[in-house]
């Protein structure tokens, strides 16, 4: 049996300098922002971050910021699992075009994005004005943050589960097929095993965008306080106003609720890959 440890040399090197870009970029930032904000000669005390979180505008910002965020990683996750399905499994005119839209969220400017949608959803915009006839007012309400959390997290989505489904071999969706299976069947017992990993990957990294995302979102929301108000907009806000404390606060209860699930989500991401790999263990061994 290979070591796949030893396949590429300088394995020792290669780790070294994966820990030193690890601790500069993310891990002395954040403990940088943990360690400041406990520490005892910090301007916020345990009962000043108290009074700032238990604000109740500040509650209804992260309320805001977290249910949008987890909403528009749902309806990504749905969208985003059609897409690459289609990408991969249809053969489609203009194949190329269409991965570049797709790409495009990547590489547009957030702020050049939150405009381009608070126009098109504005009550006079060229979407919002018959939506709006019909009742349904999206820019500058929550409905606006969804879209626009939408727009920028299903790229991670589309991209996480089209490498799985082009891997995915199809010769057990046959031999189940041949044993009389129906389509739901397949779907449910062998096509969403193998894709649902990789799809809450994708849903974890579009809510992880979508709860710190800034430039695509104050255009269209609003930011009405307890209405369409997001964290990140009350922690420049507060940096405006020179209330340092009051942004660290912000930021950092904004990382521990974030880290938190993320590692929930990455826990049940790791339960599911080992649950799949046994169940489809005896599936793959009578594949011809």
């Amino acid at each position: 049996m290979v070591n796949k440890t030893n396949i590429l040399p300088a394995f020792k090197p290669a780790l070294g300098f994966t820990l030193l870009y690890l601790g500069l970029v993310v891990l002395i930032p954040l403990s940088t922002l943990l360690f400041k904000t406990l520490a005892p000669d910090s301007l916020l005390s345990w009962q000043g971050y108290i009074n700032i979180i238990s604000n109740e505008r500040v509650q209804a910002a992260f309320k805001v910021s977290f249910l949008a965020a987890l909403l528009a990683a749902a309806i990504a996750l749905v969208l985003g699992f059609v897409i690459a399905w289609t990408l991969v499994r249809y053969t489609i005119p203009a194949k190329r075009f269409f991965d570049a839209i797709i790409d495009l969220p990547f590489a547009l400017p957030t702020a050049v994005a939150g405009i381009v949608l608070a126009s098109l959803y504005a009550p006079n915009g060229l979407l919002g004005k018959p939506l709006t006839e019909l009742g349904f007012k999206v820019a500058f309400t929550p409905a606006g943050i969804v879209i626009a959390l939408i727009f920028i997290g299903l790229p991670f989505v589309v991209r996480t589960i089209e490498p799985v489904l082009q891997e995915l071999d199809t010769s057990m969706e046959e031999a189940a097929s041949s044993m009389g299976a129906s389509r739901w069947q397949i779907f449910q017992r062998i096509i969403f095993p193998n894709v649902f990993p990789a799809a809450l990957t994708g849903f974890a990294m579009a809510f992880a965008r979508g709860v710190g995302e800034y430039g695509s979102v104050i255009f269209i929301a609003g930011n009405m306080p307890y209405i369409s108000e997001i964290v990140p907009l009350l922690i420049i806000t507060k940096l405006e106003q020179y209330d340092y404390a009051g942004a660290t606060a912000l930021a950092l209860t904004m990382l521990l609720v974030s880290f938190l699930l993320l590692l929930a989500i990455n826990l049940v991401q790791m339960l599911l890959r080992r649950r799949t790999s046994e169940t489809l263990a005896p599936i793959v061994a009578v594949t011809p």
